[in-house]
């Protein structure tokens, strides 16, 4: 019973049948009919007119779409926990040429306007120090909290003041609206995001994500650099497909609720075990090792985690879309019981 990572979800059946679908022959590369509807398809989520390009990983994602705001000398401002910082292997660096990651605090993952100003306040201007070039949330962070609409548009304000560009790693986007119940322009493009980095694998998706960009000056020289990246995929209408049949129909909310109800549902039966106020699809517990023990010889797979101060251990919880209620049920049960 996997509750390690959402990663490890299978694909979800419409999102095979959409490949299927996809499967004749068409132009190769991005220039296919599938391709050519991402734009329209992401204007009418978002309600304003922006530009889409499809790539394999959300790591990719990121950093191309860093790339097109900060040059190898620069900075990227995030939280100490990013995923950009935490779990991507340097990929940033290496995507952008050496670039610096700037690291910001802050309770849950979540930077806000003073962890911002306090790293960008002790940047002196001049060559002899990295000067920033824009700032990266996580939506949701890496420990499962989610920024309002509100915390966003005070980061971009931020960021205009400062005349900086806002990235926002979105690879449990889904889960961060199903959970806000807001329009997703309201946490983006309304709130001084440039460009998001759409999460579909995590999601259901097999192979895909996407890069949304709201300030649309940014994606002409992406798609160079994700050419010279080696993520432009000559059969590209399989990725396209992916992430049209994501967001037409609304699955990604679909399976994102799911997701979050199942952690909802463990969430309730750790009581003062959470670390983290359960806001997406990922539940931070206390457990003791004998605990961790007890619940791995029961059948169920997670992460350990980075122990709480004054605790002896800790685990991380993911839900998928595919969860399954009986599994969830099981989980909820055995950590109460503890």
């Amino acid at each position: 019973m996997k509750f390690f990572s959402d990663n490890a979800a299978p694909v979800h059946p419409r999102i095979w049948a959409a490949m299927q679908a996809a499967d004749l022959a068409d132009t190769a590369y991005d220039g296919d009919a599938l391709s050519a509807r991402l734009d329209a398809a992401f204007s009418g989520l978002f309600g304003v007119p922006c530009a889409a390009i499809w790539v394999a990983t959300g790591t990719a994602g990121n950093c191309l779409a860093l790339s097109a705001m900060v040059p190898p000398h620069g900075g990227v401002v995030c939280h100490r926990e990013a995923h950009i910082e935490m779990d991507e292997g340097g990929a940033p660096g290496f995507f952008l040429h050496g670039a610096k990651l700037l690291l910001a605090e802050g309770e849950g993952a979540k930077i806000t306007p003073e962890t911002a100003r306090a790293v960008l306040d002790a940047i002196r201007p001049g060559v002899h120090q990295v000067q920033p070039h824009a700032i990266s949330i996580t939506q949701a962070t890496e420990c499962g909290r989610v920024y309002t609409a509100q915390e966003v548009a005070a980061i971009g304000a931020l960021a205009k003041e400062r005349g900086l560009g806002l990235h926002m790693d979105g690879a449990r986007f889904a889960n961060a609206i199903a959970y806000l119940g807001c329009n997703p322009a309201d946490v983006t493009v309304s709130a001084g995001v440039d460009a998001l980095t759409f999460g579909c694998v995590k999601n259901g998706g097999m192979s895909a994500e996407a890069i949304v960009f709201f300030a649309p000056d940014l994606v002409d020289v992406v798609r160079y650099r994700r050419k010279r990246a080696g993520h432009l995929q000559s059969k590209g209408r399989y990725l396209a497909a992916q992430v049209l049949a994501m967001i037409e129909g609304d699955l990604w909310l679909e399976n994102a609720r799911a997701a979050n109800a199942a952690a909802q549902e463990i969430a309730a039966a750790c009581g003062d075990r959470l670390i983290h106020p359960v806001e997406a699809n990922e539940v931070f517990v206390i457990l003791a090792p004998a605990e961790q023990a007890a619940l791995r010889a029961q059948g169920f797979d997670f992460y350990d985690w980075n122990a709480p101060a004054g605790t002896s251990g800790a685990a991380r919880l993911v839900t998928a879309w595919s969860s399954p209620p009986r599994e969830v049920e099981a989980l909820a049960r055995a950590i109460a019981a503890l």
